[in-house]
This record gives structure tokens, C-alpha cells and sequence, in this order.
């Protein structure tokens, strides 16, 4: 859709955002009261019927708060609607009553969420919470709902759906439940989809499905979507317009062909030449081996009948093997639900596993819950979500300084200044360390995770999609930080990736994986620029 077609077609206009300013109030100690403190200002944004709207920018510029505000799903306690007006179908969002919204969320507009483990209810099966809201905006009966909700599953590309449905969040791949979400949010088929950060949580094959899935549903059904995104590839491939947001405020806005071939504002500029550069960090070829994997197997028993006896298995990883030296990094790809974070849990020894575990020379295999603790401070993990990896309840000192709590015998002023002093490593603000996760972006929340990990000074640190959920110029400052302390330490990483140019960036060896097991390996440059196998091949052109 052009911009000319937009001018002519304003009768259609789906949504409009006119100077919309948002604050968020906190207490402040100083002045001993409650201030609000702006984070969007004057936001003016419009989108019509069939168009999809990029909004992009870094980490914190205010994207989500937008976005979040059009159905008032902001902390009623604490947001604050300072000016500006949202209109959907003519409705105005914000005087709008909660009966009234209920009608329209998950029903004439739907939202996919960036953080699926959040959104999901950990305490019900996938299928239970696609029937809910089939029930609850299309009075659907539960068999149809159930038919209809595995056609879902299958339309964004969940292997085996009827399986799947009987599934809780936490037994799916990160991947898999954004899938869910993308279900979830297209099942009722709204008039307006907002997407999140909607495939952060994909490797590039699936990712390019959803993006034809989203595109064809929406030319199907005339819906107008706003996509929130860090990755401009997508952005290019998607959008009709881009919205570029900085420090809460719209920089630049325009036709997206024409933004991208004759950016005007600095930071757009900034944002367009932000993709992962560089080499790994330079390492000695003949450094000790710190871990070696050998004939590796996870299988999920799948129970059924009366006495749920074990019928089949989920056969996530299977015959699994490599050597990781000190220093090194070693690349995990493949697309979701190939086994890749399963093989990074089973050598923390966080699920059960077959075969051999060796770290440095002591195999963790039968090891009891005892008996591994000593191992725990030297192989620390940085998990893919950083908000459901953080404790809402506990502060970031708190967070951070849990495990030095439990591994090490520290004052409370030793323990205060080991935890200032890992926050400035990372880029944090040590007076910060008192304010809670949700106070902080993305970006900030995983350098919290990194900083927990690092004060512990571990040896092997799993890092599983540390920068998926980050816009492109915060995974840089990211990928940048994680090399500066493995140059600094001699850490030794094993990176579980579906982003291929953060893989070469980081890791000096990369295996392959498709279907739990080993499809290709080999040293990183070499894989990448000569890749053999088709699968492997067709990763590198989707990249």
C-alpha cells in the first residue's frame, strides 16, 4: 500500500495515535513524594485498513509503552495518560469502559506479545488457553474449538498440533510458544493486529513462514497491523510505513522503501547500519579442553492410557557430541525445537540426560543435587527472556547478588560492592540497584541476567539467545560486552542462536542441529561461506 493510496483511502483508517504522552509514576526519596516522569511525548501515529506500520527503534524508546497504551494494558497504578487521544473504529481507547475493552481485546484487535513465557499461563495446556478465547468472542463449542484451535497450530507451523495442544508452555521451545502466541492472537481474526516483537523467538526459515502467514492473512482479511521490531530485515520485507522512536519521541516517518534508501534523521541513519559486525575474539588453538559432550540423549516419555504408561518418546536431542576448549566459543543453530537450549539444559544438568558430560575431566552425569553445587558458580547461564528469568519481586541488588548468597560467604558490604562493581562491568548504573526489573528495558534487564552470571566469576557460561529480544543497536552493544569479558576472562561460551550474523560475530565453531540431532559442524567462516548440507545452505540464505 502506497502513500498515495493511504491519503486517498483516510475513510478506512483503522487506528490513529494523536500526541499521546505517557508517564510513569514512582516515589522519589529526595523529595519525599510521587513524581511522574514522562516517557512517550506527543506520539502521533495512524493506520489504515490492510496497511502494516514498522515502529522501530532501540530498547526503551518508548515502542511498547505505545503500543501497550492503545489497549490500555499499562500498570493502572503507575501509568499515567498525560495528553493525546487513541481511536480505534472511531472509539476513544482511553475513555473507553473495561466491559467495553474486554469486548475488543483478543477480538477485534489482537496482540502478540514479545515475551511468551509471561503471556502464557504456565498452569494451563496450550489447548485450554486457545479454546478460552475462541469461547469467549466466538461462543464457540469445546470440540470445534479444540479442531479449530490444532488448524491454528498447524497454519503457524507447530509440528505435531494435536500432540502439541495437550501441552503446557513450559514443555514447548522458546520458538514454539511465540508460535502459540501468533495462534492465539490471529484466531478470532481482528481487524487489528499488533505484533510485538513477534518472531525475536525464531530462526530464519520460520520466521520468513509467519512473515508470508501474517502478509496472507492479512490481504484475507483487510486487517491493518503495527509491527514492533529491532530487526530491519524484517521491517523491509513487512512494513508499508516505518516509524522510527528514540528516548520516546517520533524521529522520523515515512514510505518504508523511501526511509530505507534516503534515511533524514541521524539516528535512523545509526539504526540501518547497525547489523552484527566483527570477528571473534582471538583464542589459542591448543587451549585445554573445558568440556566435552559425547553420544548426548534427551527423550520426553509421552504417557498415555489409564495407567499412563510410557507409549512413545519426544526425542529432543539425540546422540549429541562435541569439545569445547578454555576461551573458546562454540555456536548451537538450528531452528526451533531442534534440540539446541534442551542440549544446553542437560549439560547444566537441569533436565535428565543420557550419555557423557565431562567438565574438565570430572563427569557430571549421576551427579545428585549435592554433588553438583560445587560445579553451579563455574557454569552460570544467561536464558533467552530476561524478564520471566528475573524475579519480579526481588530488586536488581537482590537478582544479582542471589547466587554469591548461596556460593560464597560475604559481608553485607562485600556483597554491596561485589554487586556495584558487576553492574558498572556491564553498563549499569550501580544506583540502580535498588529498582525492580520491570523499571528497566530489554536491554538493561539482560545485562542484569549477564551481570548475575558474571559476579560468580564462572569458567563456562551458556548463553540461549542472549540477544534475541534486543533491537540491533543494543545486541551490538550486547555482543560487544559478552567479548570484552571473555577476552578480559578467558570465559568460555556456548551460544544457542538462530541469528546467524550474531553466531559469526561470537563463536569460533558452529554446529548445525535440525530434529534433536548433528546436521553440520565445522570451524564458523568456513561453515558459513561453504556450507555443505541443504538444510545448512538454506539457513545461510535466509540470514
Amino acid at each position: 500500500m502506497t502513500q498515495e493510496n493511504l491519503m486517498q483511502n483516510d475513510s478506512q483508517q483503522v487506528l490513529s495515535i494523536d500526541g499521546l504522552s505517557i508517564g510513569f509514576s514512582r516515589k522519589d526519596l529526595a523529595l519525599g513524594k510521587t513524581v511522574v516522569e514522562p516517557v512517550t511525548h506527543g506520539v502521533d501515529l495512524s493506520i489504515h485498513k490492510g496497511e502494516t506500520l514498522a515502529l522501530v527503534g532501540e530498547s526503551g524508546s518508548g515502542k511498547s509503552v505505545t503500543a501497550n497504551a492503545i489497549l490500555k494494558l499499562l500498570p493502572k497504578g503507575s501509568a499515567n495518560y498525560l495528553a493525546g487521544s487513541i481511536h480505534f473504529d472511531g472509539i476513544d481507547m482511553l475513555k473507553c469502559s473495561e466491559r467495553k475493552l474486554r469486548g475488543i481485546r483478543g477480538g477485534r484487535i489482537g496482540m502478540i506479545f514479545q515475551e511468551p513465557m509471561v503471556s502464557l499461563n504456565p498452569l494451563h495446556k496450550i489447548g485450554k488457553q486457545l479454546v478460552e478465547t475462541l469461547a469467549i468472542h466466538r461462543g464457540m463449542r469445546q470440540r470445534k474449538a479444540e479442531e479449530y484451535a490444532v488448524t491454528w497450530l498447524e497454519k503457524v507451523g507447530i509440528r505435531n498440533p494435536k500432540q502439541k495442544i495437550n501441552a503446557y508452555p513450559h514443555e514447548l521451545s522458546g520458538g514454539e510458544r511465540q508460535r502459540v502466541m501468533i495462534a492465539m492472537a490471529l484466531i478470532n481474526e481482528p481487524e487489528l493486529l499488533i505484533a510485538d516483537e513477534p518472531t525475536t523467538a525464531l530462526d530464519v526459515s520460520v520466521q520468513a513462514q509467519i512473515l508470508d502467514l501474517l502478509k496472507s492473512l492479512q490481504a484475507e482479511m483487510g486487517m491493518a497491523m503495527l509491527f514492533i521490531t529491532h530487526d530491519l530485515s524484517i521491517v523491509k520485507r513487512i512494513a508499508d510505513t516505518v516509524a522510527v522512536m528514540k528516548d520516546g519521541r517520533l524521529v522520523e516517518k515515512g514510505e518504508c522503501q523511501a526511509l530505507f534508501n534516503n534515511p533524514q534523521h541521524e539516528y535512523t541513519q545509526t539504526l540501518i547500519n547497525s547489523d552484527p559486525k566483527g570477528e571473534p575474539v582471538p583464542v589459542a588453538q591448543d587451549s585445554e579442553k573445558l568440556l566435552s559432550v559425547d553420544e548426548l540423549k534427551v527423550w520426553f516419555p509421552i504417557t498415555g492410557g489409564l495407567f499412563k504408561r510410557t507409549i512413545d518418546h519426544v526425542k529432543a536431542v539425540t546422540d549429541m557430541a562435541f569439545e569445547l576448549k578454555k576461551g573458546h566459543s562454540i555456536g548451537l543453530v538450528g531452528e526451533s525445537g531442534s534440540g539446541k537450549s534442551t542440549t544446553g539444559m542437560a549439560i547444566l544438568q537441569l533436565v535428565n540426560s543420557e550419555g557423557s558430560i565431562n567438565y574438565q575431566g570430572n563427569e557430571l552425569q549421576g551427579l545428585d543435587r549435592k554433588a553438583m553445587l560445587p560445579y553451579r558458580h563455574k557454569m552460570q547461564v544467561v536464558f533467552q527472556d530476561p524478564f520471566s528469568a528475573l524475579n519480579p519481586r526481588m530488586s536488581v541488588a537482590q537478582v544479582i547478588g542471589e547466587g554469591v548468597v548461596v556460593h560464597k560467604n560475604l559481608s553485607d558490604h562485600e556483597l554491596d560492592d561485589s554487586i556495584c562493581e558487576v553492574m558498572k562491568e556491564v553498563g549499569l548504573d550501580p544506583d540502580t540497584r535498588h529498582r525492580y526489573p520491570n523499571e528497566f528495558s530489554g536491554g538493561q534487564r539482560q545485562r542484569i541476567a549477564i551481570a548475575r552470571a558474571l559476579i560468580l566469576k564462572p569458567e563456562f557460561i551458556l548463553l540461549d539467545e542472549p540477544t534475541s529480544s534486543l533491537d540491533r543497536t543494543v545486541q551490538a552493544q550486547v555482543l560487544d560486552l559478552l567479548k570484552s569479558l571473555q577476552s578480559k576472562y578467558g570465559l568460555t561460551y556456548l551460544f544457542i542462536s538462530h541469528d546467524l550474523h550474531v553466531v559469526k560475530s561470537l563463536c569460533h565453531y558452529t554446529i548445525v542441529m535440525k530434529g534433536g540431532e548433528i546436521v553440520e559442524q565445522g570451524e564458523t567462516a568456513m561453515l558459513f561461506s561453504q556450507p555443505k548440507e541443504s538444510y545448512t545452505q538454506t539457513l545461510v540464505s535466509l540470514s
